[in-house]
């Protein structure tokens, strides 16, 4: 019996086998099961986007959208028993599944949903086209569209009279465009390396907004000009001479107490006693709506929110610093960041150099009061992206572990948690200053010698 029982395992085993897969130019480990090939979905995650929604697998990018069902019999999962959707039809084909208790995704189904080109150990994008630019004329801002075939990354900027938009990756012609538009009369497609580049003029009366439609089977890329469209720009004059703290303590429901609001006014109270300016979203009877917290957030030098995690049935516990990513909501923003840097533009807009030197103080601050802290990055807080400084979240523990709501009850870590928060921002703040008065000490003297 015991002779059976290990043939049959040794069977079993020659059913998975361990190589390597070329993804989109990247060399990443896989997995083969009954001779169909898996990857780990955190390896896919660098590609597109791949969020678990309960047993099913809903995998987004490259103006695709898929949805794979996890079946838990990995030999059944290979093959064309389950239904799986690609964008909005319903076929047969291989699923997802468990593997060492992680979830792993087949490669042909992902190739076939994305348009890409697979064979064993490679899977390969097909490069992104421009297909075509068309233009609309409107009362108060014209309308450029660019036609892609797939979804691709972009960013775009204000450069003196132009804005510029350019396309990671995308293949097309350059050329020159006529408009009858009064906003866009005449539109440039050049070539950058890898990239295609359009440009487009602007006036001062003019702001712009560029978005993309993703579509199954293409992407429009719609950039909007004209006096119609309002130019953004973060409240700053007053944050140039008196900066601005603002603390967002997120409320949450059905724990007792209240330790965000708590951190967040001791260290108010440490913060303002040594003079800086500092504002909370709410207290316990009131709190401001998305759209005054969004507002604030856009005049602040530091903007720190305050949370707890929360994730029904997670194991996770313990305190996180947050980094914010992906682009500001705000046009001069991004413009500052991603463009040429304009006289003291870091007094009106941070680099994410700053955000970074914040979570660093704050990480040391925390473990110096005997509380270590681990970090991470979002991209989907919105309060984040709208700050134009440095801007972080900082999860004090997690509502679903019981030791961290224990924690969160006794006055020591409370008070180390809040002299953290205000001696980070307090030391970054006055380093800030000193290096904007080195900077404006040198301006000055280079212009005097002139």
């Amino acid at each position: 019996m015991l002779a059976g029982a290990l043939l049959l395992a040794g069977l079993a085993g020659a059913q998975i086998t361990y190589g390597k897969l070329n993804l989109a130019g990247q060399q990443v480990d896989s997995i083969g099961l009954y001779g169909a090939e898996y990857v780990n979905t955190d390896v896919v995650g660098k590609l597109v986007d791949v969020v678990r929604d309960g047993s099913v697998m809903r995998i987004t990018g490259l103006g695709h959208t898929l949805l794979l069902p996890i079946d838990l019999d990995q030999e059944r999962a290979t093959t064309d028993f389950n239904t799986v959707q690609i964008d909005t039809q319903r076929l047969p084909g291989q699923a997802a599944t468990w593997f060492n208790g992680s979830v792993y995704l087949p490669m042909s189904t992902l190739a076939r949903g994305l348009g890409a080109r697979y064979e064993q150990g490679q899977l390969t994008l097909v490069q992104p086209e421009l297909l075509g630019v068309s233009s609309r004329a409107g009362q108060d801002s014209d309308r450029l569209v660019l036609d892609l075939s797939r979804d691709v990354s972009l960013t775009d900027e204000a450069r003196g009279s132009r804005v510029v938009v350019r396309l990671r990756g995308v293949k097309g012609e350059a050329r020159k465009y006529t408009t009858r538009g009064a906003f866009v009369p005449s539109a440039e497609v050049s070539r950058d390396g890898d990239d295609l580049i359009l440009s487009v003029p602007i006036t001062a009366a003019s702001g712009y907004r560029v978005y993309k439609v993703v579509r199954p089977g293409g992407t429009r890329v719609v950039l909007d000009l004209g006096p119609g469209i309002s130019r953004s720009s973060p409240a700053i004059l007053e944050r140039i001479t008196r900066p601005l703290i603002v603390l967002d303590p997120v409320k949450l429901a059905g724990i007792g107490r209240d330790p965000t609001l708590d951190v967040a006014r001791r260290a108010a109270e440490l913060l303002t006693k040594a003079g800086w300016q500092v504002q909370i979203t709410r207290d316990t009877a009131s709190a401001l709506s998305q759209n005054q917290k969004a507002l604030l957030a856009r005049e602040s030098d530091v903007y720190l929110a305050l949370d707890l995690g929360r994730l029904p049935g997670s194991p996770r516990s313990g305190v996180t610093v947050y980094e914010g990513t992906g682009r500001s909501p705000s046009q001069l923003v991004n413009s500052v960041r991603v463009g040429t840097a304009l006289p003291y533009s870091s007094l009106v807009v941070g680099d994410t150099g700053g955000t970074r030197r914040l979570s660093e103080l704050l990480r040391g601050e925390l473990k110096g009061g005997k509380i270590t802290a681990g970090q991470g990055t979002l991209s989907r807080v919105n309060t984040l992206s709208e700050a134009p400084q440095a801007a972080l979240l900082l999860e004090i523990g997690w509502a679903s572990n019981s030791q961290d709501l224990a924690n969160l009850g006794v006055e020591r870590r409370l008070q180390a948690l809040s002299v953290a928060v205000a001696r980070s921002v307090a030391t970054y703040l006055t380093a800030r200053a000193n290096n904007n008065a080195n900077m404006t000490a040198s301006t000055n003297a280079a212009g005097a010698g002139q």
